[in-house]
């Protein structure tokens, strides 16, 4: 489903080139959850950054889906970044003013869907990760921790993308919420036939992980 070859991202720092991504090949098939571990600064942040196609590598190409991403530019890559791919972050990203239903269908009223199956399938979604009832009226203010980052993940899938991109998704949470959060990702991954790639320094994620890459100065090793 994934593969990525000869993947590199240079940065240059004053006169000295810094190898944030640095000939990173992988291959990852459809329904996995994959934990890449890594320290800060080793660059798995910016392998995210690829694969979603919020940057463009140096050197190498991106596969998904047979679809090659890095060959994309314009309008084709708005389109794959909104309709493949669906972004997990640490801080939650939620819209503020909105209820926790409204942002679960806020990408796929982007995506232009009818109102009605907007509204099935966020339902639908939110019930999957465990929140229903009074809580679908609430903003993000008024929800614990836990409730954003699921919340988040409901929102990920809306428009049932190919690939969910999880950067660091349990680091503002408590150990037992973040197993939890952990689990569902594991499970959606397959109820949703999608692909999840989580990037952390969480060693307990790795253990519940597919499989598991670790990254070190820019270098990927199984």
């Amino acid at each position: 489903m994934i593969r990525a070859e000869q993947l590199k991202k240079v940065f240059k720092n004053g006169g000295a080139e810094v190898r944030a991504v640095d000939d990173v090949n992988f291959e990852v098939t459809t329904g996995q959850l994959v934990a890449i571990v890594g320290k800060s600064g080793s660059g798995k942040s910016t392998l995210l950054a690829l694969l979603g196609a919020l940057d463009a590598p140096t050197e190498g190409t991106i596969e998904i889906d047979g679809e090659k991403v890095t060959d994309l530019g314009g309008k084709d890559l708005l389109t794959y970044r909104r309709a493949s791919v669906g972004f997990v972050l640490q801080n939650y990203n939620l819209v503020p003013n909105l209820s926790a239903l409204d942002n679960v269908m806020l990408p796929m009223e982007l995506a232009g869907r009818p109102a009605n199956e907007r509204r099935r399938r966020a339902q639908q979604l939110l019930q999957q990760v465990g929140l229903s009832g009074a809580v679908l009226k609430r903003r993000p203010g008024k929800l614990s921790g836990g409730e954003q980052q699921r919340v988040a993940i409901a929102r990920a899938l809306a428009n049932q993308p190919k690939l969910v991109l999880a950067d660091e998704p349990t680091g503002n949470l408590d150990q037992q919420t973040s197993a939890t959060i952990v689990e569902l990702l594991h499970a959606l991954a397959k109820s949703e036939k999608t692909t999840v790639i989580v990037v952390t320094h969480d060693q307990a994620i790795a253990r519940r992980a597919d499989r598991t890459f670790r990254i070190q100065d820019g270098k990927l090793s199984a």
